[in-house]
């Protein structure tokens, strides 16, 4: 039987879909409910996302036996939040530019780009958004999870 060796990249990626489909989930019931297209609700995404880099972060120290080096819990942190934007980037794309095309006549409506705003122009800015707060997250992040004293939970305690 072979072990598993979990790197930064590896962890990063996993929890990067998982948090993309926590965003994915949230526009879904946003629209659902005639929410999507009110811009200051989008800030949930930001919650979305210190959630899955703090739980990537937190799984590799795990991993780790509490022993993490202080650049590959941020490398994971940013890993997670640029996987997470591209995919749901891409995903906003389908949405946006295929399933309902409808949605961006109110975004452009809200938005500070006008009526220029395009499906590629949300998707890059998506993208930008994303790995700005990821650095962010995960610089503010690793100040508490690079501590030795920092146990991270192994059950219910």
């Amino acid at each position: 039987m072979a072990t598993t060796h979990l790197t930064p990249e590896t962890n990063g990626v996993r929890y990067g879909l998982f948090t993309a489909g926590g965003m994915m989930l949230y526009f879904l019931l946003a629209s659902l409910f005639g929410l999507a297209e009110r811009i200051e609700l989008s800030f949930l995404n930001g919650v979305i996302m210190v959630i899955g880099i703090c739980m990537a972060i937190v799984h590799y120290k795990r991993y780790r036996h509490g022993r993490m080096p202080y650049l590959h819990g941020f490398g994971t942190g940013i890993i997670t939040a640029g996987v997470a934007s591209i995919a749901f980037g891409f995903f906003f794309i389908l949405y946006a530019g295929v399933l309902n095309r409808h949605i961006m006549d109110g975004i452009r409506a809200q938005d500070l780009f006008g009526f220029d705003l395009s499906v590629t122009i949300a998707f890059l800015a998506i993208i930008l958004q994303g790995a700005m707060a990821g650095v962010i997250i995960s610089l503010i992040a690793m100040q508490y999870y690079k501590s030795p004293d920092h146990k991270p939970m192994t059950g219910l305690e």
